[in-house]
C-alpha cells in the first residue's frame, strides 16, 4: 500500500529522508529526528512517513493511512517508550515530557502529525506545566456536551 505524502510538507520531506536529518531511530512508519529548536537536551520529535496535519484529521481510511488508526497510537506510544528508554539510559535525564499539539491554539507550529520527546533534567528553564483549576461547575453539562460529538 502507498502512503500518503504532501509533497509540500517540510516534515513528509524529513520523515521520508528527502532531507537529511539527525535520526535516532527509523522503522518503515516513522522516523525519530533531533528537534533543531530544541527545548532540552535530546528534544527529538516522532514523524510518522504518512501525512496527516493533526490528530483530529487522521483518517479512517487505511488506504489514504496505511497504518490503521486504532493501531496508530500504539505503534507511536511503542515508538514513543523505546525512545524514551534510550533517552533515559544515555542521558541520564530526569523525566521526559510526551507533547503532541494539535492546532495553532495548542502550539502546533507545523502541519504534519509528530509528537515531542523532551527529556527533562532537574531545575532546567523548560516549562510545560498549568496552575490547575478548580473543578468546573457544570462539569456534568461539559461531560454530556462532549458526548454528543461522539453522535
Amino acid at each position: 500500500m502507498e502512503k500518503h505524502i504532501d509533497k509540500d510538507c517540510i516534515f513528509c520531506k524529513l520523515a521520508n529522508g528527502e532531507i537529511p536529518t539527525t535520526s535516532i531511530y527509523e522503522d518503515e512508519d516513522f522516523n525519530v529526528i533531533m528537534d533543531l529548536g530544541p527545548a532540552s537536551r535530546g528534544h527529538s520529535i516522532i514523524l510518522p512517513k504518512t501525512h496527516a496535519a493533526n490528530l483530529y484529521e487522521l483518517p479512517d481510511d487505511e488506504r489514504i493511512f496505511p497504518i490503521v488508526p486504532d493501531d496508530y497510537c500504539s505503534k507511536i506510544m511503542g515508538v514513543a517508550k523505546k525512545c524514551a528508554a534510550a533517552m533515559k539510559k544515555s542521558l541520564n535525564c530526569d523525566g521526559l515530557n510526551v507533547l503532541q499539539n494539535n492546532g495553532e491554539a495548542a502550539g502546533q507550529t507545523v502541519f504534519h502529525l509528530h509528537v515531542h520527546l523532551i527529556p527533562r533534567y532537574k531545575d532546567d528553564q523548560v516549562n510545560i506545566t498549568w496552575k490547575p483549576g478548580e473543578p468546573e461547575e457544570d462539569m456534568g453539562a461539559i461531560a454530556e456536551q462532549i458526548k454528543k460529538g461522539f453522535e
